[in-house]
């Protein structure tokens, strides 16, 4: 057995440890406080890019610091205050005006962050970040894209991909948003009731968008448990803000989150790889979250047939089915009729393209994929589609090479490994 280079009982050996302790700790505090940390910071600093930059500067001294000194007892609040004094020094770097700098100075004398904060303050801090991007004077896209990029802390290429447009563009996006919000005066506010309704699509879409992050991440895992949690979080605090009969989309929203997350525990094989829908263990389902969750499809039906509703509806009809077999196809696809005409778009007629085969055999289904092709060519979803579906015929040939085209545009590993396995079992030798 070779002998160990660190003395166990050293100095070294001690240092060694608690660098590594500090820099998981800050790992996983960034990973699933990102989004508090930096819309806690805008509210007290009212900048996005000031807050944005001093974040990563506190993280930065994070990892130095605790390794030198132990994670402290409240890290988040740690980070918090951290980052509030460098954006201090920033503003007093940059400030011509006295005044303003006196300002910001008192506050962070008189205003100290608090050890940890009130569980129910952090979600109202992050419902004003995301209102606050979502303010009518700027573009639906880059609404959605700003909180995404603020609120989750994802890179401009995940977001780029999300919206299936070029990295370039998106980050122009971006820019432009932010110096619209800072020379509009765009408030750091919840609106009142009776302004909900004008930002309410877009906040439904970045509540949605954060929640299939965290449902199918676009690298790393498949499954980020935090956004997940976050998202139906965010979607209670929503629903409970407007009284007793909440719009029918914002309670479909909610039941939607609540039944794609219940088959959260068996969407991985025991290799890490992705467990498509009729593969998966439903004994591993959350039927308490199911049970919760069908009473709100009923109610966002009965409210109006929106495209977030008629979604709960089909997962509805999936988390009801006790084995794949028994999935009501043909109802399945009477639903995805509904939901193409009433919001059409290529990925809604893809995931069509499913329920038809199914329904009237994979032939019928490739026929639709095929004339997607051209809209979708970048999406790896459609080449994993057209793959399964020329399996299914027994097109081993084109079948991997739609497997090929898949695994080379898909991000996550988890859907990498799926793929690489069904082109494995398509290339396979006969026996």
């Amino acid at each position: 057995m070779a002998e160990c280079p660190i003395d166990m009982r050293s100095r070294e050996f001690y240092t060694f440890c608690m660098a590594y302790d500090a820099t998981a700790a800050v790992e996983e505090l960034y990973r699933s406080d990102w989004g508090r940390i930096v819309a806690t910071l805008i509210r007290l600093v009212g900048d996005f890019d000031l807050a944005e930059e001093s974040a990563q500067e506190a993280f930065a001294a994070a990892v130095e610091q605790w390794g030198d000194t132990g994670v402290p007892e409240f890290p988040r609040a740690w980070v918090i205050q951290t980052a509030r004094h460098k954006a201090i020094d920033r503003i007093r770097y940059r400030a011509r005006s006295q005044e303003k700098l006196e300002q910001y100075a008192a506050e962070g004398a008189t205003e100290a962050v608090p050890p940890d904060f009130d569980n129910r303050e952090i979600p109202d801090d992050r419902l004003r970040l995301i209102f606050t991007c979502c303010h009518p004077a700027l573009a639906l896209e880059a609404q959605v894209a700003l909180t995404l990029r603020t609120l989750c802390g994802l890179e401009t290429e995940e977001i780029a991909r999300a919206f299936l447009v070029p990295t370039p563009t998106m980050a122009q996006r971006l820019v432009r948003a932010k110096r619209k919000i800072s020379a509009a005066g765009i408030p750091y506010v919840v609106p009142e009731t009776s302004q909900m309704a004008e930002r309410l699509d877009a906040v439904l879409t970045v509540i949605y968008l954060v929640f299939n992050e965290g449902y199918a991440s676009t690298g790393g895992t498949l499954v980020r448990a935090d956004l997940c949690a976050e998202a139906i979080r965010l979607g209670r605090l929503l629903r409970g803000l407007t009284g007793p009969n909440p719009p029918a989309e914002m309670t479909g929203l909610l039941a939607l989150m609540l039944l794609q997350d219940a088959r959260r525990a068996a969407r991985l094989d025991r290799s890490g790889g992705l467990a498509v829908l009729e593969e998966q263990d439903r004994s591993l389902w959350d039927r308490r979250q199911i049970a919760e969750a069908l009473p709100l499809v009923e109610e966002a039906l009965r409210g109006g047939r929106g495209p977030y509703a008629l979604q709960a509806a089909i997962a509805a009809l999936h988390c009801q089915a006790p084995r794949a077999e028994d999935t009501d196809w043909p109802q399945i696809l009477e639903i995805y009729d509904l939901l193409e005409r009433s919001t059409p778009s290529a990925v809604v007629s893809l995931n069509r393209a499913v329920a038809v085969a199914m329904v009237h055999g994979p032939e019928a289904g490739l026929e639709i994929v095929d004339a997607l092709a051209g809209d979708l060519a970048d999406y790896h979803l459609l080449h994993a589609a057209r793959a399964d579906l020329l399996r299914r015929l027994g097109s081993f040939g084109e079948a991997a090479d739609s497997y090929r085209k898949a695994l080379a545009l898909a991000t996550n590993e988890s859907e990498r490994r799926y793929l690489d396995r069904r082109l494995r079992e398509v290339t396979a030798p006969a026996v």
